[in-house]
């Protein structure tokens, strides 16, 4: 007689986690997000502890824990989206990499694994709020507190300032304790993204345009019409000469047909390649989409990315975002966006080199703006611009000829109201930079004003031989104290500095003060110590320089080497030349200006002016 194979008996509270699961493989979102769950004893994970989720991919559901359908659903989505918003890859963590050699990096863990999972579990708790998914008891009031911050690294950031424990986590699904497995080895793609992210994006897509299209009894052949980001591009096009050119010759690519762009939130633009990238699940509206891609073809058209010229990319971005986006206010092109807008009305009028000097007096404060591109991004893609590269240089000749075109069609037929600001740019775009030596001999000018000559009827050397007898005047320059009419020249003579580099910023200095009547310069070299090589004449300047080459430069020894000397007048400008490479709190009480190499940036921002020589 054959035996009765027994049958596994399904517990209430295992019954209600497959209810609760198929709940959310027959929802629009989450049915389409393939993430393997794993149904384990109550002593895999703890007693009163429903779910974690690993870095691995796994998601460990407690049988035993007794949940409602829907709790278990919100549960699970909530573990699913640990995972599709990259909760444990090392680029959204709050850490910074750390060069070991030319071909390796490693990952340096600087937060708290505990507070990051908190910070996570309350962007998830805000979006499935957003969303109504599910059913859950958490506390509404504290997630409002945090949830109005627009990504998880700016909710760590306030819990992280208002020192707020990780203990007093509420939000996640493993109760006091983290439901994250895995966070203390951040995971780093090296050959591409997280697919978990990418799975998600298309699904967020896919389920939006489904909904609408269910919404509107829309079919699949219908669909085929443009979509509002092209639209709103074709508006340029028709509409508004002074960005029409430039949008006839940038690509509009989706976020969804590309693969490496899922880190994108709402737009961006690579000039390079003359393409503008959208992320369609961003839920923009046209008018958002005209003031989107306005502010992407303004960073095209005016170059922003060629005229970084050695600062921090992602500081120059965020300057030029706020030039960019209040003269569209102005302009009243569109809507503005509630995210990723930088707009500040303190900031109106100035330029965006300007604004970064003032981003780079608090860097740790103001790296943590939110862009189009997302937070601590930039929305200027730049892949290595080069100015010497024939395609680059194409591609940016299109951009200024179409602004200046658009401008120029955009005044004559009175087709709206332009910021002057922003007209001068674009004028500024027709005219070839002033080279470095010009401006530095205006001043030159400044600095030392031409002498004005007296009459003198002294007795001159030589008579005129036709009239001896007759006493004629002549012209002779102003008779000054010998120091009176000086400078001084701090030179960097660090390792880093090339002889050639030294001696084209000398060359041009040593030629002005001949042209300016400077009698004598008061000369020090500097690397990590002082030299004094006190009064030099002009024309001897460039062969007394000596390149010590001991290391790392700290020019304040010399500076107040200068400025306490007692023959070194009170009032003299000084030069100082160098790489850049010095320290950051470098005070200067004299007149002065910086002599750097092009493609360099003061590690400050600088009261006396600054000229790059190539």
């Amino acid at each position: 007689m054959a035996k009765k194979k027994t049958e596994t008996k399904i517990s209430p509270n295992e019954q209600q986690l497959l209810d609760g699961l198929a709940l959310v493989r027959q929802h629009p979102l989450f049915g389409r997000l393939s993430i393997s769950e794993q149904i384990v004893q109550k002593n895999r994970l703890g007693k009163n502890i429903p779910a974690k989720v690993s870095s691995s991919g796994s998601i460990y559901l407690n049988k035993d824990c007794d949940r409602t359908p829907k709790e278990w659903a919100y549960i699970i989505a909530h573990c699913m989206l640990h995972l599709s918003f990259g909760h444990f890859d090392a680029d959204r963590m709050p850490g910074y990499w750390q060069k070991i050699s030319e071909k390796q990096q490693q990952w340096v863990n600087r937060y708290e694994p505990d507070l990051w999972n908190m910070a996570c579990d309350i962007f998830i708790a805000k979006f499935l709020a957003d969303i109504k998914f599910g059913s859950t008891d958490i506390d509404l009031i504290l997630l409002n507190e945090f949830g109005s911050a627009t990504s998880e690294q700016k909710i760590y950031d306030l819990l992280t300032e208002r020192h707020i424990s990780a203990e007093s986590n509420r939000f996640g699904t493993a109760g006091e304790f983290p439901d994250m497995i895995g966070t203390e080895k951040p995971l780093i793609y090296r050959y591409g993204k997280n697919h978990y992210m990418t799975q998600f994006a298309y699904a967020l897509a896919d389920s939006v345009r489904t909904v609408i299209d269910r919404a509107g009894d829309v079919s699949p052949e219908d669909r085929k019409h443009k979509s509002v980001m092209q639209k709103a591009a074709d508006w340029f096009i028709n509409h508004y000469p002074l960005l029409g050119g430039l949008a006839t010759g940038f690509q509009i690519i989706s976020t969804m047909e590309r693969a490496g762009l899922d880190d994108i939130q709402i737009a961006a633009v690579n000039v390079t390649d003359a393409e503008i990238y959208v992320n369609p699940a961003a839920g923009l509206t046209l008018e958002e989409w005209k003031f989107v891609l306005a502010h992407e073809y303004l960073h095209a058209g005016l170059q922003h990315h060629a005229r970084r010229n050695g600062r921090d990319p992602y500081l120059w971005n965020v300057a030029c975002d706020f030039v960019v986006n209040s003269w569209l206010h102005e302009m009243q092109i569109g809507e503005m966006p509630e995210n990723g807008l930088l707009y500040d009305e303190s900031l109106k009028n100035q330029s965006a080199e300007e604004i970064y000097d003032i981003l780079t007096e608090n860097i740790r404060k103001n790296s943590k703006f939110d862009t189009f591109r997302g937070y601590g991004k930039g929305d200027i893609i730049d892949k290595g611009w080069n100015s010497n590269a024939n395609h680059s240089t194409s591609l940016d000749d299109f951009c200024k000829n179409a602004l200046r075109s658009g401008l120029e069609y955009h005044t004559s037929t009175g087709r709206g109201y332009i910021p002057a600001g922003l007209i001068e740019e674009i004028k500024s775009l027709s005219m070839p930079p002033i080279p470095w030596d010009v401006e530095l001999a205006k001043l030159f000018d400044i600095w030392f004003p031409a002498l004005e000559k007296h009459r003198t009827y002294a007795r001159p050397s030589r008579r005129q031989s036709s009239t001896p007898d007759i006493p004629r005047p002549s012209w002779v320059p102003a008779d000054l104290p010998e120091f009176s009419r000086t400078y001084g020249v701090i030179i960097d003579t660090s390792g880093s500095m090339s002889p050639v580099m030294i001696g084209k910023a000398l060359g041009a200095a040593a030629s002005y003060s001949v042209a300016k009547d400077v009698p004598f310069v008061r000369v020090v070299f500097c690397d990590a110590e002082a030299y004094d090589a006190g009064y030099i004449t002009p024309e001897d300047i460039a062969g007394r320089v000596m390149v010590k080459g001991r290391g790392g430069t700290v020019l304040q020894p010399a500076v107040d080497l200068l400025e306490n000397a007692k023959d070194f007048p009170k009032n003299a400008p000084v030069l100082i030349i160098t790489d850049a490479y010095i320290e950051s709190d470098l005070k200067v009480h004299h007149e002065h200006a910086f002599l750097i190499p092009e493609g360099r940036r003061l590690p400050f921002r600088a009261k006396g002016k600054v000229f790059y020589f190539q």
